[in-house]
């Protein structure tokens, strides 16, 4: 009996366990406070992290500030490159258009110096032509006959002035002129004549003439050939012996 009541004294009495009345709380409640405890954690976090940056001297708006200082620069230097590389374009078109010019000029000035010296020397002759009275039996006279290799191998060009002189000065001479090329070719020396009989060019050697007549044009002879040296001879027409020859030497 006495261990009976000592058990309800236990349960009811003073010695009895505390019994504690708590109100039910629903999970999303639960859960929401769980996510404002994170945000709080995460904004106390991040200003941590930016005290810490300030106060070790690292100030991240700062930075951000510098960096789009940085690239309004890095714009501005590209453009200003843009500007200079086509500033520098076309002052090499300039100086490429400027180098054909003066090639040109030059090419122009070398063309007159070589009239001016031809000329000169025609002048010369036709002074000296003046100036004598001497009388030619044969009545043609041969002065500047030139031979050089032309643009294309095996090409050559001649230039002629032809005179009329003594008694011819007086009436047209008429006739014609042909030139007899020596050469070498693999070894072997042969002869040629221009214009060849039957071509259907011989009648670009035909000409009538007063008082003088350049003549000039060109020949070709084999690209491996090496020209020695070219006599011209001037035919009357109606005459087949030559009124007057020159021969010239090429080096």
């Amino acid at each position: 009996m006495s261990g009976k009541l000592w058990k309800l004294r236990q349960r009811f009495g003073i010695a009895a366990p505390r019994v504690a009345v708590r109100t039910a709380v629903t999970w999303y409640w639960r859960w929401l406070g769980f996510a404002l405890l994170l945000g709080v954690a995460g904004a106390l976090a991040a200003w941590m992290y930016d005290a810490g940056g300030r106060f070790a001297g690292f100030d991240r708006s700062e930075v951000g500030q510098a960096l789009a200082s940085t690239r309004h620069e890095l714009e501005m230097a590209q453009s200003e490159l843009v500007k200079l590389r086509a500033i520098a374009n076309a002052a090499d078109s300039r100086v490429s258009i400027e180098r054909t010019a003066q090639l040109r000029l030059a090419q122009q000035i070398r063309g007159l110096e070589h009239d001016n010296a031809r000329l000169r020397e025609e002048l010369a002759i036709f002074e000296s032509m003046l100036s004598a009275d001497a009388r030619d039996s044969q009545g043609l006279a041969i002065k500047r006959f030139k031979v050089e290799p032309d643009a294309l191998p095996g090409e050559y060009r001649y230039r002629i002035l032809l005179l009329a002189s003594g008694a011819k000065r007086d009436r047209e001479f008429q006739g014609r002129l042909e030139l007899v090329v020596s050469l070498t070719e693999e070894g072997k020396s042969a002869m040629i004549t221009v214009p060849e009989q039957g071509d259907a060019s011989a009648a670009a050697f035909r000409f009538a003439f007063k008082n003088f007549r350049r003549v000039e044009g060109t020949f070709r002879v084999g690209p491996n050939a090496k020209v020695e040296s070219v006599q011209v001879r001037v035919y009357e027409a109606g005459n087949n012996q030559p009124r007057a020859s020159q021969s010239v030497t090429l080096g």
